[in-house]
């Protein structure tokens, strides 16, 4: 797994690690049952504390996207499809709100989106 940190940025590392962690899974560089880096080796490779590493570990393993063991390690679930739940809407609408409350307009905010949607799922998909 690549993965990029950057120290200047005002998100927290552990949070850039879970970032990636899904955007690799949302783009298919990263595949369902896919092993993942153990803590201490990912924190080695990317130089940081191991905790930071396992805080974001943790954070997947709450969100349902990786699961821990003890003998396999870190790996990625299994992903059905799935309907999104409360939280999801919960975030989806936040973000929205935070575009409303930046004053991106609706319109260039659809259009965002549109984009997002059709690299991420592909054009055959949204239609």
């Amino acid at each position: 797994m690549r993965l990029t940190l950057d120290l200047t940025s005002g998100v927290p590392i552990y949070r850039q690690i879970r970032d990636a962690v899904v955007e690799g899974v949302a783009a298919g560089d990263l595949q369902p049952g896919e092993q993942l880096p153990t803590v201490r080796q990912l924190a080695g490779d990317l130089g940081i504390n191991p905790m930071t590493v396992q805080k974001a570990y943790t954070l997947l393993k709450n969100e349902g996207l990786l699961v821990l063991d003890r003998r396999r390690g870190a790996h990625l679930t299994e992903m059905p499809g799935k309907r999104p739940d409360a939280a999801f809407q919960k975030k989806a609408r936040l973000l929205l709100s935070e575009a409303r409350a930046q004053g991106v307009a609706r319109e260039a905010l659809e259009r965002l989106l549109q984009v997002e949607i059709e690299e991420l799922y592909g054009k055959e998909e949204t239609k």
